[in-house]
């Protein structure tokens, strides 16, 4: 019998009774805090898409498809300030090819001002040091890719809608692709017109051997990237075939 003074707490009375047993902590009372490392995530990785997505959202974007992921900067070149500037006045054609094209609609206006925009990408990613080299290199990359789905629209209007969508998702991450599939379009619709136009046929062979040469530039200059000038002989070799392709438009 406890006297009047004596204090219990309703736990320790009930303790007393046949049967019954206090839990004094529920491990289910508080909900556990899940964090990034839970899956995996980096913080670099989990920081990409946002800080105020749901952590479900987190893990499908880091396990999205290599299509859907930004392409590796090639940061290589510009080894001197001589080939920095032998890269930024090859550039420079690109805004001249720009202003120069055709611009009969809409959609060659679009390729033409695409032009400019990959001149002054070019520029810009040549001038550039440091972090932001990078950022500047994907626009170089992207602006190329932006140019052939312009050219490919602006010589056939009759283009997929589809495909045209899924160009310009895939733009933003896999640049190299889109240009691939828009350039070999280019060249089919390049080769029916020189088989009918004989007008064509010249600027078609000076396309075809600039072509060629831009090729093996292009893989020259990923194989040997401390080898000088390469980079800026494969702009003056792009831009000629540019130049043949705005024969097209005329």
């Amino acid at each position: 019998m406890m006297g009047s003074g004596s204090k219990s707490s309703p736990s320790s009375v009930l303790e007393g009774l046949h049967g019954v047993k206090i839990v004094h902590k529920f491990p289910c009372n508080k909900e556990k805090t899940l964090h990034a490392s839970d899956f995996d995530l980096s913080t670099a990785e989990a920081s990409e898409i946002g800080g105020n997505l749901s952590l479900p959202l987190q893990r499908i974007w880091q396990q999205r498809p290599p299509c859907l992921r930004p392409v590796r900067c090639n940061l290589r070149g510009d080894q001197s300030i001589m080939e920095t500037i032998a890269n930024v006045l090859t550039s420079l054609p690109f805004i001249f090819l720009g202003f120069q094209a055709p611009r009969k609609n809409m959609s060659s206006a679009l390729y033409a001002n695409s032009l400019i925009g990959v001149g002054v990408a070019s520029t810009l990613y040549h001038c550039s040091r440091g972090e932001v080299r990078k950022y500047f290199r994907w626009a170089d990359y992207t602006a190329i890719a932006a140019t052939t789905v312009c050219l490919s629209r602006a010589l056939r209007e009759e283009n997929p809608k589809l495909l045209m969508a899924a160009s310009v998702l895939l733009l933003p991450f896999q640049p190299f692709m889109v240009s691939a599939v828009h350039t070999g379009m280019m060249e089919v619709a390049f080769v029916k017109r020189a088989s009918t136009n004989p007008g064509l046929r010249t600027a078609h062979s000076m396309h075809t051997m600039s072509s060629i040469l831009g090729g093996l530039l292009f893989v020259a200059d990923d194989y040997f990237p401390e080898t000088p000038y390469i980079h800026a002989a494969w702009h003056l070799a792009a831009a000629l075939g540019v130049h043949t392709c705005n024969s097209l438009l005329n």
